[in-house]
């Protein structure tokens, strides 16, 4: 679910015009962004699933700090701080919310490999409806929230320009620049060009 992240973001900004879209695409991805450092040191890992390649939805992802629900929330309340700082309290409260969707996105997407604590202590039951599982059903998921994001974007953005009577290329190029990125980068995912 990494375009899907930014279909959402896109889709948010529709609503709150005042933010702005790259910090709404940095939030959506917030914690993954968090990951990789943790990743690559080791500390979080990715497991092929047992007979799988391991490649879109064929992991078992352990980001027991990053993707628990407790380590997901302290995060996302760091980065709405942070941009409330910049921002304001309105951006920063939708930032960080907008942040802390990304474990409700993974939440319906990952096998049951969020912890509710980080680094799992307590060994408690972990969390995810698997919609992986069902490649067809996770593909159109993450395809519904990319065309959703981009049509809620340009349907915003157009009403924006026709009301400061201006041109409405723009908004049309970044909506179609939405929709395509996101159909790409889902495409990579899903066919594992990338790795």
């Amino acid at each position: 679910m990494i375009a899907g992240h930014f279909g959402f973001a896109a889709l948010v900004k529709s609503r709150e015009q005042r933010v702005p879209l790259w910090a709404l695409m940095l939030a959506t991805v917030w914690l993954d962004i968090l990951f990789v450092p943790l990743l690559l040191a080791g500390i979080e890992t990715l497991q092929p699933v047992p007979g799988l390649r391991g490649g879109y939805g064929e992991n078992i992802i352990h980001a027991d700090y990053t993707h628990s629900l407790v380590g997901a929330l302290a995060l996302s309340a760091l980065f709405s701080f942070l941009c409330a700082l910049r921002w304001g309290k309105r951006c920063g409260t939708v930032l960080g919310l907008v942040a802390f969707s990304h474990w409700i996105l993974d939440l319906l997407m990952h096998r049951h490999d969020m912890p509710l604590l980080p680094g799992n202590w307590g060994q408690f039951p972990k969390f995810g409806f698997g919609l992986w599982q069902n490649r067809s059903g996770s593909i159109l998921a993450e395809l519904l929230l990319i065309l959703s994001g981009a049509w809620f974007y340009w349907r915003a953005a157009r009403s924006v320009s026709a009301s400061a009577h201006v041109a409405q290329v723009r908004a049309t190029a970044t909506g179609l620049l939405i929709l395509i990125s996101g159909i790409a980068v889902l495409a990579l995912d899903v066919t594992g060009i990338l790795g």
